[in-house]
């Protein structure tokens, strides 16, 4: 990845001949396939944007490292699986990253010149102030209606809360004791496969803290530019809030919403629970009968629709309830439409573990919430290659981690001359012919921005 000299490195013999290494190949890559989000960036603006999100204080004639090189550089390498400000301090010295930027060389500065170190980048963190996160935050969404071609009919939020844990005294981290252990509680949205919103909180709160406003926000804007398009609220039971229901009825915003087990609950739907268990004695397996009611807790303004699933098995009873405005059958909302929600999982894990948003060790809590909206702006850009280069193929529903494994991660040489810059990729990389559909794709795609101009 970068040169580094050294003593070679020697490995045991096959047959009568020495394996010995060295750090001195030169211009080389292990990240070959990033000029597809590069191509991908280009398209929707996604760093251009966020530039220009974030106020630059600094005094710009003595400025080194623009804003936008390093907000690209930071993404890109987060995309390519660097997760720590420490991997560049050697990773700024690579070719290819160097070029994916595209920096505007200042008087003086030379191709070869490295990108910002560490220092620089973290205090860039350090100086992102409650102002730019929001203006960062507005950008995932304009994203995600850019990406529309034509007005949804229908947009399904699914809004969750994960745990990520922390490891020293950053700002807002309390220990949290359904998840026994210090950590932050953020708030993700997303509608499909695409994330809405990123947003880190501290986790000496309630799960459904801010999610109105959010949810108001949300349909708000969804509303002035697909004014016919029906929008439905999924969540389970810690997004519950009366209020919230409300808010929804009132604004014609359906919902379907898990529902906490209470004595009440179980016996309403007690009938259902004693048909599943002598059905499950009699034939041995696993029963599933649905049915519903109107139920009202104690703190709420009015009943509400109430699905029941009485479930008995080898574990015995596993009762569930969902409160929803929607009609329908019961088992086909239930089945179809709330239990899809845990697709929503898979895109947090995707934050989470494939792009390193839990990687929150500052000890600013907006410093680590701007690190929390870089995963998501890099998992904007491998997202739109999924959708956009993958549809249809091998990989069409593949995570980060693999995506990234099977198309990013392609060793390369590169050659610079004073007109090109040319990326010889391995001559064994296996999926040639998919990089290449991927990359015609990407190139002949007319996103929705494209259209406007």
């Amino acid at each position: 990845m970068t040169e580094c000299n050294g003593l070679p490195l020697l490995f045991s013999s096959v047959g009568h001949k020495k394996i010995v290494a060295d750090f001195d190949g030169g211009e080389l890559t292990s990240d070959g396939g990033l000029p597809l989000l590069r191509e991908v960036d280009r398209k929707i603006g996604l760093i251009d944007a966020i530039n220009a999100a974030i106020y630059d204080p600094r005094f710009q004639p003595l400025v080194v490292h623009d804003q936008r090189t390093i907000l690209a550089q930071r993404i890109l390498a987060i995309a390519a699986g660097y997760e720590d400000l420490n991997d560049h301090q050697t990773l700024r010295n690579d070719t290819l990253l160097q070029t994916l930027t595209d920096r505007t060389l200042k008087a003086g500065q030379k191709p070869q010149d490295p990108l910002s170190s560490p220092p620089t980048l973290c205090r860039l963190e350090n100086r992102i102030k409650q102002a730019d996160l929001v203006r960062m935050s507005k950008v995932l969404v304009e994203m995600f209606i850019a990406s529309h071609r034509t007005p949804p009919k229908e947009l399904v939020l699914d809004f969750d809360a994960t745990d990520d844990p922390v490891h020293g005294n950053q700002e807002g981290r309390f220990f949290h004791g359904y998840y026994d252990e210090y950590c932050f509680l953020p708030l993700y949205v997303t509608c499909g496969q695409q994330l809405l919103v990123a947003y880190l909180r501290p986790a000496n709160i309630d799960a459904a803290l801010h999610s109105r406003a959010i949810l108001r926000l949300l349909v708000t804007r969804f509303r002035q530019v697909w004014p016919n398009a029906r929008i439905i609220l999924r969540a389970d039971s810690g997004f519950c809030r009366w209020r919230m229901m409300r808010w929804c009825d009132r604004q014609g915003v359906d919902y379907i919403l898990g529902l906490a087990k209470n004595a009440v609950l179980k016996r309403l739907s007690r009938r259902s629970m004693i048909t599943a268990r002598w059905q499950y004695r009699l034939n041995g397996d696993k029963q599933r009968l649905f049915e519903e009611f109107h139920y009202a807790a104690a703190t709420w303004d009015r009943p509400r629709r109430v699905i029941a699933k009485a479930e008995h098995g080898d574990q015995g009873e596993n009762p569930r309830f969902v409160v929803t405005s929607l009609a329908g059958d019961p088992q086909a909302l239930y089945d179809d439409l709330y239990c899809q929600r845990g697709d929503a999982e898979n895109r947090i894990k995707e934050q989470q573990l494939g792009l390193f948003a839990d990687r929150t060790s500052c000890h600013a809590f907006l410093a680590n919430q701007f690190r929390v909206l870089l995963s998501a702006a890099a998992y904007v850009l491998v997202e739109t290659l999924r959708r956009v280069g993958l549809v249809g193929t091998e990989l069409a529903h593949a995570q980060t981690g693999t995506i990234r494994l099977k198309l990013l991660k392609i060793g390369g040489r590169i050659v610079r001359s004073v007109r090109r810059i040319v990326i010889h990729l391995a001559s064994g990389f296996p999926l040639q012919e998919l990089f290449s559909t991927i990359l015609h794709r990407l190139k002949e795609w007319r996103c929705a921005t494209d259209l406007v101009t």
